[in-house]
């Protein structure tokens, strides 16, 4: 996730949360705070909803004054730490930098990030080869995405018409 402010006077931050469950912020949780000054592990004290938000209390940060500091800092947590997933599922950062071909191999870029919205997940692909390539959307649903390999970092897409 990413700081985004603080809340209260007692080192509250508030958190824009990349993670689908709060729960990978629960108390007593590892995190990496990734910042101008570097890396540094610290640990959850506490979290709660604050509606789109997050709010944290992170240990070692007891005022607003520390809290204001980590402000635009990203959190991370060690790839270990994570849930396993389903089949077929991926994490995003899995996905961005894959390069992605058509139906017939013609290479379309990169997947440059992801767009979350109501009903499923949009890829956004760009050629970084090209200065003025413009960016396509592309719906992540089993009939457009017919494949993603991992190892060989490579997604195969069926566009639809028009597309």
């Amino acid at each position: 996730g990413r700081i985004v402010g603080v809340h209260g006077l007692k080192g509250t931050l508030k958190v824009f949360s990349y993670a689908e469950s709060g729960s990978i912020l629960e108390p007593r949780r590892q995190l990496f705070i990734k910042s101008a000054e570097g890396l540094r592990k610290v640990c959850v004290q506490a979290s709660q909803p604050h509606g789109k938000l997050t709010l944290l209390t992170l240990r070692g940060v007891d005022n607003r004054r520390l809290a204001e500091g980590l402000i635009d800092a990203e959190l991370l947590i060690e790839k270990s730490s994570l849930p396993e997933l389903e089949e077929d599922t991926y994490y995003w950062f899995d996905l961005i930098g894959l390069s992605v071909y058509d139906r017939d191999g013609g290479y379309l870029g990169c997947v440059e990030s992801v767009i979350e919205t109501g009903g499923n997940d949009v890829y956004v692909v760009q050629d970084p080869r090209k200065s003025d390539s413009k960016e396509l959307l592309i719906p992540a649903i089993a009939s457009v995405v017919v494949e993603i390999d991992l190892q060989r970092q490579i997604m195969r897409v069926d566009l639809p018409e028009g597309l």
